[in-house]
């Protein structure tokens, strides 16, 4: 019986080691398909989405069961992820000023002290570089949304107490590498140990002294009323003008890629987008300059008279400088002018190759040595448009380059004033209506859900009472949200009509660019300037996920 006891035990204790090694194994093999799954897991984004189903994203028609929303409109600087490591530093290197720096600065300042018996009796001298410490300083605490990057000498102000400087910034939120310029009024006192102390500041853009002369270009009168509007003022931090291709030789050494005009024209600015950038795309895995049509059909979806209308530059809604800067562009009119001018001196011809169909791949021209490649695209919709050319095989090959569209300086400044009024402290609702409110069969609470006794209930629980309220809305009725405003200081886009009016910054540069003739502020630049002030909330609060159940893109998509 003894030897029979000590046989049972070794088996047992196998027995109970077999048993753990079996569901130790099971268990690796489970944390192992769930490393797999997390790792390929696709959240439904659409812009992590495949090839295909972001052609679909961009280029569905507005009928269709599932609907894009248009009220936001994201651009490369929106979405960094996309050709982050393609993107060359354009920009100088600029060092942010932090306390560390203000610091170093004050150790180079001698005889920090003032006059012994501190008497500021006398007006400020505005140039000592302790008052621009001093000011430094409280801009650090006091705008903790943006990046300071340099400041010019501070000047006088209206008192002897005042001191007028500017400075350029970006937003903390931003992607881009675009500056921006503010000029404040700062009133000067005397700290600890005799040192300068700013006692207090006024609002966005009141330092008019140390506002910068910008130069005024002349420009052909046009009826009555002409006293009214300012002069044209151009600014010299945007550079959009075209590339010249100069000489004969420059022209012939050049390899291009040209692509007419395609259905894509007068689709929706999404559509264009996802077309424009394939094209882009394919010129830059070519090697090759895109010839680029500065010329673009606005769809009737974004204008009052909802129409199509035609004829609007590219540049009032994109940043043409930055896409000079990182990508070989060429515009089409200067294009085709070179080439007709060169293609008939010496009697050579300039070496072209017609593709008039989609169908011949990026991959099937690369080797070709034609001075200009030049896509056709006469053939029915959907034949014809330019983003087919990345279909297929293709997509594996084409990137889109996200990196070179940035959303227009002009509209930008927009973006920043409308900030900076709030001084970059402020809160946002994104709050979608118009059609989308009215069709009861994809969006059932929409409407409900965001009435103006929906939305301040609901408000109240994600932002605190009289925080400054900017709404992003396609609701076309100003006093829709007048109930708000017992709870919030709110503000709209309508309440900032006068940086686009007829004396704007805005409006005169614009001008310029349409040969003197005014611009509309369409609806396509409101939205944009709308999705940017968005972005920059601290607190944000959007429609879809917040507001109501309703799925973003109609019934049955969450």
């Amino acid at each position: 019986m003894k030897e029979d006891s000590n046989l049972t035990e070794p088996i047992g204790q196998n027995l109970i080691k077999v048993i753990s090694n079996v569901c130790f194994s099971v268990f690796v093999f489970a944390v192992l398909i769930f490393t797999v799954i997390a790792i390929t897991y696709q959240p439904p984004d659409p812009w992590l989405e495949s090839s295909p189903a972001l052609t679909k994203l961009f280029t569905q028609f507005h009928n269709a069961t599932f609907q894009n929303d248009n009220s936001v409109l994201k651009t490369g600087e929106d979405l960094p992820d996309f050709g982050v490591a393609e993107t060359p530093a354009v920009a100088p290197a600029v060092m942010p000023i932090t306390e560390a720096v203000i610091e170093e600065k004050e150790e180079r300042v001698t005889n920090m002290s003032l006059k012994s018996d501190c008497d500021l009796t006398g007006p400020v001298n505005c140039s000592d570089p302790r008052v621009l410490i001093a000011i430094e300083r409280f801009n650090l605490r006091f705008f903790k949304a943006i990046v300071f990057l340099e400041y010019q000498t501070p000047v006088s102000g209206s008192a002897p107490n005042e001191c007028d400087v500017s400075w350029r910034f970006r937003n903390k939120k931003e992607k881009s590498w675009r500056k921006y310029r503010d000029f404040r009024r700062f009133r000067i006192g005397v700290g600890e140990n005799c040192t300068y102390r700013v006692t207090g500041a006024n609002g966005w853009h009141s330092g008019v002294n140390a506002r910068r002369q910008r130069s005024r270009v002349n420009a052909t009168r046009s009826g009555g009323g002409i006293g009214r509007i300012a002069p044209p003022v151009r600014d010299e931090e945007i550079n959009d003008t075209i590339p010249v291709l100069g000489s004969e030789m420059t022209f012939r050494k050049g390899k291009y890629l040209y692509y007419s005009r395609g259905g894509d024209y007068c689709k929706g600015m999404n559509h264009f987008l996802w077309s424009f950038l394939c094209g882009l795309g394919e010129a830059q895995y070519l090697n090759r300059t895109f010839v680029m049509d500065l010329s673009i059909c606005l769809a009737a979806t974004y204008n009052p008279s909802n129409k199509d209308e035609e004829g609007k530059d590219f540049r009032y809604y994109f940043d043409f400088e930055h896409l000079k800067e990182v990508a070989s562009i060429v515009e089409e009119g200067e294009f085709l002018r070179d080439w007709k001018k060169w293609d008939h001196s010496r009697k050579r011809k300039v070496p072209v190759r017609k593709v008039a169909t989609y169908k011949v791949t990026p991959m099937q021209l690369s080797k070709d040595r034609s001075t200009i490649i030049y896509r056709q695209f006469d053939a029915p919709e959907p034949e014809n448009y330019w983003y087919r050319v990345c279909e297929g095989q293709a997509a594996k090959y084409i990137q889109r380059p996200w990196h070179a569209l940035w959303k227009s300086k002009r509209l930008m400044n927009i973006v920043t004033e409308i900030s900076g009024r709030m001084d970059w402290d402020f809160d946002a609702v994104h709050v979608v209506r118009g059609e989308k409110a009215q069709n009861k069969e994809l969006w059932p609470h929409l409407d409900s859900d965001t009435s103006p006794d929906a939305l301040l209930a609901k408000l109240k629980e994600m932002v605190h009472p009289w925080r400054n309220l900017y709404i992003a809305t396609n609701e076309p009725f100003y006093n829709y949200f007048d109930k708000l405003r017992s709870q919030y200081k709110v503000h709209l886009l309508d309440d900032y009509k006068e940086l686009w009016g007829n004396t704007s910054d805005w409006y005169n540069e614009t001008r310029l660019l349409n040969r003197g003739r005014p611009v509309e502020f369409d609806g396509y630049m409101k939205v944009a300037v709308d999705t940017e002030v968005l972005y920059r909330a601290k607190t944000r609060v959007e429609t879809f996920y917040n507001l109501t159940k309703d799925c973003k893109d109609g019934i049955n998509t969450c």
